[in-house]
């Protein structure tokens, strides 16, 4: 059985709950849109669940936004990543995307349930982390300036922690 995550809003607005067979907070995400909407550390964690099994109390205090994305030579475009988040106390609750109907990613910061300590970590967009991020990078951890080829799933996987 995959576990359930419960999560909410700073203010109580909000209530969720989505089904996960990866709920290790492993990876820290440290661009400019998750740390400046999501990542008070200068990074954020997202998780990955079942969005079939997603259940959201209070959704008419869910807001969505998509953010605007800045490629190498300066040009902008529109995200498609559809990011809720609480439009009473600004809580960043999870981020789906319609390229990938079947997924939904809670951020780690508004699960209430108790999630696993990961046994390492994944660093990725470092080369958008603020100047005065200094990166707690283990000596398992790995750290990539883009995304990881390993998958959420297959991160799980490999080391025996996917929840069936």
């Amino acid at each position: 059985m995959p576990l359930t995550l419960k999560g909410s809003c700073r203010c109580g607005a909000v209530r969720f709950s989505v089904e996960s067979h990866t709920p290790q907070p492993y990876q820290l995400c440290y661009c400019s849109i998750c740390r400046k909407t999501a990542g008070g550390g200068g990074f954020a964690i997202n998780i990955m669940g079942d969005a079939a099994t997603l259940k959201v109390e209070g959704e008419e205090a869910v807001g969505l936004f998509h953010a605007e994305i800045r490629n190498e030579s300066g040009a902008c475009h529109v995200s498609s990543g559809e990011r809720r988040f609480c439009t009473s106390c600004g809580t960043a609750l999870f981020v789906s995307d319609p390229a990938w109907p079947d997924l939904v990613h809670p951020f780690a910061s508004a699960i209430d349930s108790d999630l696993p300590v990961p046994p390492e970590k994944t660093h990725l967009l470092l080369r958008f982390k603020a100047g005065w991020v200094e990166p707690d990078i283990g000596p398992n951890d790995q750290s990539f300036d883009g995304y990881p080829v390993e998958s959420i799933e297959q991160w799980h996987r490999k080391r025996g922690l996917w929840v069936d």
